[in-house]
């Protein structure tokens, strides 16, 4: 006889009341239901139920035994359960948080290329640069960028956020080119924040130098930087992503090519029991084929 079986036929004993009762319960004869128990008993060497014409009851045993085997019997249970899931095709609407820049200029358009693969799920985004609570806004996944803290979420790094300097042609042609990065200082630099505008850090040849930076216009918004950085509004420091375009078709200028700027970090985060779901495990398992970290 099986060991599961005759688990699952005791415990429906003890739940029901009586072997019949489990017997009825599993689909057997009371007899076949009275050889699982006693060849329980059999292999522990010990009694698991007092039985009567009339009533029946736990031994000590029969009572640890019981917690025991409902305990097995789950993990059986889930690990079929998991195993089923992998075969599964992904399906069901996908909850997602990602930072406001790189959504609108990454993510959205990645989007078309993970819902033709699978056409099963559908996705409901949220633009935020605000770190968000993945639990209790009912989240399955998101993107961060920057040093992450420690937490309960596990995550997978992506490639790094790149930054870049640029400006328009029409602002070059009236305040000049600068032609080394101290010469920032006397521009006009566009930026989220006074705090974020103090200073700008690059890398170059002779090594690292910060410039400080000032400008007359903040904007909260990264595309918006963009858009003023387009009317001449300034020079801007924002992600590659939101300005390469821009660059490529010459309506911005990139400024100081052979320096480095800074990277941050980007990850995907998850909850460590969302990952058993088929599509969060295919939108990460996308996310980091699409950006990979190099």
């Amino acid at each position: 006889m099986d060991l599961l079986d005759s688990m699952q036929v005791y415990v429906l004993a003890v739940e029901k009341g009586s072997l019949s009762a489990a017997a009825a319960a599993s689909g057997i004869s009371a007899t076949m239901a009275g050889n699982h128990l006693r060849k329980l008993e059999q292999r522990l060497g010990m009694q698991l139920l007092h039985r009567t014409t009339r009533r029946q009851h736990l031994t000590a045993l029969g009572e640890d035994y019981y917690a025991r085997c409902k305990e097995i019997l789950s993990l059986v249970a889930e690990s079929d359960k998991q195993a089923q899931n992998l075969q599964l095709a992904p399906a069901g609407k996908l909850r997602i948080s990602a930072p406001v820049t790189f959504g609108t200029e990454a993510l959205i358009p990645a989007l078309s290329v993970y819902l033709a693969r699978y056409p099963e799920v559908s996705v409901d985004v949220s633009l935020s640069d605000r770190v968000v609570d993945l639990a209790e806004e009912g989240l399955e996944a998101a993107i961060r960028i920057g040093e992450l803290l420690d937490s309960a979420l596990i995550a997978k790094p992506l490639a790094p956020y790149r930054l870049m300097i640029c400006a328009s042609p029409d602002y070059l042609a009236r305040r000049g080119t600068p032609s080394q990065p101290e010469e920032l200082s006397q521009h006009e630099c566009l930026s989220f924040s006074p705090a974020a505008l103090a200073s700008w850090r690059l890398q170059g040849a002779d090594g690292a130098s910060r410039i400080p930076v000032s400008g007359r216009v903040q904007v909260n918004h990264g595309p918006a930087l963009r858009v003023a950085a387009l009317h001449g509004l300034g020079i801007v420091l924002q992600p590659a992503i939101l300005l390469e375009a821009d660059v490529q078709a010459g309506r911005l200028v990139r400024l100081f090519p052979d320096h480095q700027l800074p990277v941050r970090p980007m990850s995907v985060v998850y909850l460590p029991d969302r990952y058993r779901s088929p599509k969060l495990r295919s939108f990460v398992d996308f996310l980091v084929e699409r950006f990979a970290s190099p």
